[in-house]
This record gives structure tokens, sequence and C-alpha cells, in this order.
């Protein structure tokens, strides 16, 4: 199983970060910007898949692009599909630690793992139904998030929990292993910070 626990500190850092560059408006409904972000991303990732685009010959998923060589991918290549899956993680992991920082003073309480009962991950019969069911889910769990605040009720943290596990089922279901996840999540986390200091 991933490293849960230290995922959602280092998201919680970075999730810190950007609010102290970016703060937060009287009345801005941040949470649900964090859920059309995430279907944002889902839509690239499922872009970069591609094995659902019946009308093209190029099916293949975008495992492997030539780049410009730099100091962190001397090979020249990268991962695009592995890219897109870190980029949802980053904000599935900042809708669940949305509002627990305001509600729990003690650090490892206010960590959304400690909420998840069932990490067995939830896998349909393809792709293209994991895609569907996801996107149907993250809307289902944007319409109990409108009813509930989070953190409050226990069917918003269930929403979030099939959130969680189908995207888990996914990542497997694209052939990604938890170390090859971890460690591009790291990476990305800290390209995401570069962004901030470039004025992104």
């Amino acid at each position: 199983m991933m490293n849960l626990k230290e995922l959602f500190q280092m998201q919680r850092q970075l999730d810190q970060h950007i609010e102290e560059k970016h703060p937060r408006e009287n009345g801005e409904d941040r949470l649900a910007k964090k859920i059309l972000a995430l279907q944002v991303e889902l839509g690239e990732l499922a872009n970069e898949q591609r094995s659902w685009k019946f009308w093209s010959r190029d099916q293949k998923p975008r495992v492997k692009v030539l780049v410009e060589p730099d100091e962190r991918n001397p090979n020249a290549f990268k991962n695009p599909l592995l890219e897109e899956y870190v980029d949802c993680l980053h904000f599935i992991l900042s809708i669940g630690l949305e509002e627990y920082e305001y509600r729990v003073l003690d650090e490892v309480a206010m960590l959304p793992v400690n909420r998840i009962i069932n990490f067995e991950p939830i896998k349909y019969e393809s792709i293209t139904k994991q895609f569907n069911y996801l996107f149907n889910q993250v809307g289902y769990f944007y319409d109990c998030t409108a009813d509930h605040e989070f953190g409050e009720s226990s069917e918003v943290e269930e929403q979030y929990e099939f959130i969680y596990r189908m995207f888990i089922g996914l990542g497997e279901m694209l052939g990604f292993t938890q170390e090859q996840i971890e460690e591009a999540y790291m990476e990305k986390n800290a390209t995401n910070y570069a962004r901030q200091e470039n004025g992104y």
C-alpha cells in the first residue's frame, strides 16, 4: 500500500504554500474548484490513455514521449500517462485535506487517511467503464459536499473513500506500481513548488 500518510503530509504542505501565495477570497468555494480541477485532470489522463478513441488508429497509451533532456530527466523521455495520473492524485489528496486542517489541531488526526476504512481498490471490467464510473463518482461527491460540509457528514467521507478506491483501481489497471506512483508524485510535487516560485 502507498504511504498515504506521507503523501497527505506533503500535499498539506504544498496546499499551505499555495494558500500563502493565493489566499482564499471571501466566500470562495475552493473545494468546488478543486473538484472541477480533478475532473479536468481526469479528462487529461483519459486523453493520454487513448484506448477509448474508437475513431483513431492510434489507441496506445502515451507512456514514453521524447523530450528535451534536463537535470531531472537526463534520459530525455517522460511518461505523460503517469504524469497525468499523479496530477489527479494531487487533487484527490488536496480534496481530502479540505476542511480537516481547519477543524482538528492534532496533526495525525487531521489526516484523511485515518478516516479511510477500506483501502481495497475498486476495478470495473474495462478502463472505459472505470473512467466513466470515476467521473460519475466525483460528480456525486460534489453533490454531497453541496448538501453537507466536508468533515461533518459520513456520506461525504464515504463517497471520498469510493473516489480514492476507484482511483487506485484505475492506477492498477493502467499498470502503475505503487513505487512508480509515489516517485512520480514526489517529482511533480517539487515541480509544483517551483511553479509557484516562478509565478505560475
